[in-house]
């Protein structure tokens, strides 16, 4: 078997990812068919950190949060991950994964503190290590924690995994012509406003010369191909 293109990278999960095609929550098949996944990766000795979002659950308080106050909503959000993160950690352990889960704001009873020093040595152990909470600041989304984190524990590369397969010229769902890109670079993708990430976590991992990967996570096996350096997705470069 060819050995993987990465030794380190860093895994951003929307939270919409786990919830299958459910309105909202963790769908216990898709977390089950997504934590294989990240499995199959781990066992190659690939060092694996995941970022992970909120947006399944918080979307279920979504109506309730109108009119309030956008600090406070951003922390809902926050303890959202927090939540997804342990359960995805703890689907993982079902797998023979060990995952740890770290978080960005101070829970200390249910997770850890994320401590970059530490986060480092659990990768080097071979653990997954699930960052939770973000930043742990509002305003920043979950994809600015994405090229964060990945910029702090030396990923060579920010997965993104979507419902799409890639960044496409235009919108596929509603432009029937849109062409999917193989390869973009970071100024092209930012002249022809393709939203690849909101506008933060793109100029961070630009600075950091932090290579993105947009690919499908509902795609059987496409994880792996990202991993193995195949043609799956879309990269942006430098």
């Amino acid at each position: 078997m060819s050995k993987p293109a990465y030794k380190r990278v860093l895994l951003k999960l929307s939270g919409e990812a786990l919830m299958g095609d459910d309105p909202y929550g963790i769908n216990r098949a898709t977390i089950e068919r997504t934590v294989a996944d990240v499995a199959e990766v781990a066992k190659l000795g690939v060092e694996l950190a995941i970022v992970i979002g909120g947006g399944n659950i918080f979307r279920g308080v979504a109506p309730g949060a109108q009119g309030m106050d956008r600090a406070t909503a951003d922390y809902m959000g926050m303890l959202a991950t927090v939540m997804n993160a342990l359960a995805l950690a703890d689907a993982m352990r079902h797998v023979g994964v060990t995952a740890r889960v770290m978080s960005a704001i101070g829970i200390e009873q249910v997770v850890e503190p994320y401590v970059r020093p530490k986060a480092l040595q659990y990768l080097e152990e071979g653990k997954v290590v699930v960052f939770a909470a973000g930043t742990g600041n509002p305003f920043f989304t979950t994809d600015t924690a994405a090229a964060l984190r990945g910029s702090e524990v030396s990923a060579e590369i920010v997965l993104k995994a979507t419902k799409v397969d890639g960044v496409y010229t235009a919108d596929p769902k509603k432009d029937p012509n849109a062409t999917l890109y193989h390869s973009i670079s970071f100024d092209e993708a930012i002249s022809k406003h393709l939203q690849v990430m909101d506008a933060t976590a793109f100029a961070l991992c630009r600075d950091q010369k932090l290579p993105i990967k947009v690919f499908s996570i509902t795609k059987p096996g496409a994880l792996m191909r990202v991993i193995m350096g195949e043609d799956e997705g879309t990269l942006v470069h430098v």
